[in-house]
């Protein structure tokens, strides 16, 4: 039987586990062990899934808890997807923020299963990565912060 429940305390270890369980891991940094210590501690919303206390399934979200979720990571452990826990996994998330939209961004061979589940989709998305990339300001009335 798989149990579900919001984990903000989430350890390290066990996020890194359930990442390299699934296809996530692929794209997160796993071999970065304090950038993943960081990734736990400041997500604000973190729904886990155990089978037998073992975490088979997370969600980790960032929220204001009014007018947006951004659901960063879902991740579920391979030998267990196809059995709706993601699904419950977004459901308890949003429901830890029934006011705010649940938003991500899908991961290219997910983008049929959020459409399958009942999300809707949109075709704006804007990444930042390098801050020298970001177009300088040109304002000669521009305070600089210190």
């Amino acid at each position: 039987m798989i149990t579900y429940k919001i984990e903000n305390d989430l350890s390290a270890a066990e996020f890194k586990e359930v990442l390299i369980n699934s296809t996530l891991g692929e794209r997160r940094p796993i071999n970065d062990q304090e950038g993943l210590k960081k990734m736990v501690k400041h997500a604000n919303l973190i729904a886990a899934a155990r089978y037998h206390g073992k975490l088979v399934g997370v969600s980790r979200a960032m929220t204001d808890f009014s007018f947006c979720t951004y659901l960063s990571d879902l991740a579920v452990d391979l030998d267990f997807q196809k059995r709706g826990i993601g699904k419950e996994l977004i459901r308890l998330t949003k429901l830890a923020a029934p006011e705010a939209k649940l938003i991500l961004l899908a991961a290219p061979n997910a983008i049929s299963y959020y459409q399958k589940i009942g999300m809707s989709q949109f075709e704006h998305c804007y990444l930042l990565d390098d801050i020298d990339h970001l177009e300088p300001v040109q304002n000669d009335n521009l305070v600089q912060q210190q």
